[in-house]
């Protein structure tokens, strides 16, 4: 295909050669298309410049026109591709945006889901310490007397010591560990949590939040734990002591001073915790141990003096000391100074206060269940009939009245109204008195 420009180019080639031919000669004359003319040099200079400088132009513009349209081309091409190139990344930044905002949107609702999880636990912890301080109280201990109404005037006297006993040995049979039921596992932090703890931000606040709360359940855990080991102990003990000395918590009836309308309690469902059933099982056994604590506080298994038992003659078959022939001693004579504190064993009613014979000065305790406990050659009564008495109550003095060699206290336990062992019962008193 030919250019356009072509015979232009040809037409000024033509000319630009005639008149370079005419400007060798010397006359300066050339010709074209049948006519001559005749210039002079500067005319022929002139000329030769102009058709010189059209030539070039006419070269500049063919070559313009020429490469013009691929000039364009490429540079509309250029725009186009940073347009799209500016486009693309525009769009890239927004969806980098979208997903940093979603990103932030779904920690914020990680956050708050995480944050709701530990207000709910804190709530459910604080329920626990609630139900632990309803269970935690302990019950009075059966094993030692506290000072009733007399022992504070006696207090104050220094106590004789007393020498090891002949024979009495009140030592407690060694009792099995309760064997309980399963326990709650103490649960050891995660180690991410343990890893975000010392981090900053909202996941370090978290982490340290939840190795908080973990410290806590653990050691509600361990206080439930304790509580079910300390009461399943005391009630298998108890239930031990009892059925030794043949005494049932329902024997005597109902206790005195109780009372109130009859509300059932519901075991826990197949649905509840760990913890709520634990808790049923600790309030139950500790439903059994103030049962059984009721039971006891009637039962003699107290020492009737203060300080360590000088037994100057056992129970059973002995020498008699007056008449020096074999006898049967009904209960246990315990050395003392006249004027020393003789306490009641047990709660109970005073059935007897005076001179009963051999026994001299005696008092005679009724416990219930058929239980009964005499102290004999008293110097003094400090109770009379009818009265109730509380454990530890000082109920008369030692002394050497009746038939007796010397200051001592006769002491008996009688189960409906045969004479006992005591040391039965004060064996069982050094086993409850380990609670």
């Amino acid at each position: 295909m030919s250019h356009p420009f072509k015979p232009f180019h040809r037409q000024a080639a033509a000319g630009a050669r005639s008149v370079a031919a005419a400007a060798r000669r010397s006359d300066y004359t050339f010709g074209h298309a049948g006519h001559q003319v005749r210039l002079g040099p500067v005319a022929f200079w002139i000329v030769v410049g102009t058709l010189v400088i059209m030539a070039g132009w006419s070269i500049a513009t063919g070559t313009y026109f020429a490469f013009r349209d691929d000039v364009l081309t490429r540079l509309i091409s250029r725009q186009a591709e940073m347009q799209f190139a500016y486009e693309d990344r525009i769009a890239e930044l927004r969806a980098q945006v979208d997903r940093i905002t979603s990103r932030q949107l779904l920690d914020q609702e990680q956050f708050e889901q995480k944050l709701d999880a530990l207000i709910r636990r804190q709530s459910v912890l604080e329920q626990r310490s609630s139900a632990l301080g309803s269970i935690g109280a302990d019950p009075m201990p059966t094993g030692s007397i506290p000072h009733g109404r007399g022992a504070d005037a006696t207090s104050a006297r220094p106590l004789r010591p007393s020498p090891i006993s002949d024979t009495a040995v009140f030592v407690a049979p060694p009792d099995r560990e309760a064997r309980l039921e399963s326990r709650i596992p103490a649960q050891r932090p995660a180690p991410r949590v343990l890893a975000h703890a010392g981090a900053g931000g909202l996941d370090g606040m978290l982490s340290r939040m939840t190795l908080a709360l973990d410290r806590v359940e653990t050691k509600q855990t361990a206080t439930l734990n304790s509580l079910e080991e300390t009461y399943d102990g005391k009630l298998k003990r108890m239930r031990g002591v009892l059925a030794d000395l043949g005494v049932s918590p329902g024997k005597g009836g109902a206790i005195a001073g109780m009372g109130g309308p009859y509300v059932p309690v519901r075991p826990p469902s197949s649905h509840a915790s760990p913890f709520e059933r634990q808790v049923y099982r600790i309030a139950l056994a500790r439903a059994e141990v103030d049962r059984y604590t009721h039971t006891l506080a009637t039962v003699p298994v107290r020492k009737p003096v203060f300080g360590e038992i000088d037994m100057s003659s056992p129970f059973g078959m002995r020498m008699d000391p007056f008449v020096k022939g074999p006898a049967i001693h009904t209960g246990l004579d315990m050395r003392g100074d006249i004027g020393d504190p003789v306490r009641v064993t047990a709660n109970g009613t005073v059935t007897t206060a005076g001179w009963n014979g051999g026994y001299g000065k005696m008092v005679e305790v009724d416990h219930g269940n058929g239980l009964t406990t005499r102290y004999g050659h008293l110097s003094e009564i400090d109770v009379r009939v009818g009265e109730k008495v509380r454990i530890g109550q000082v109920i008369g003095k030692i002394g050497s009245t009746g038939r007796s060699t010397g200051p001592h206290l006769h002491y008996e336990t009688r189960i409906d109204d045969q004479a006992v062992d005591p040391q039965r019962f004060l064996r069982a008193g050094v086993r409850l008195g380990t609670m």
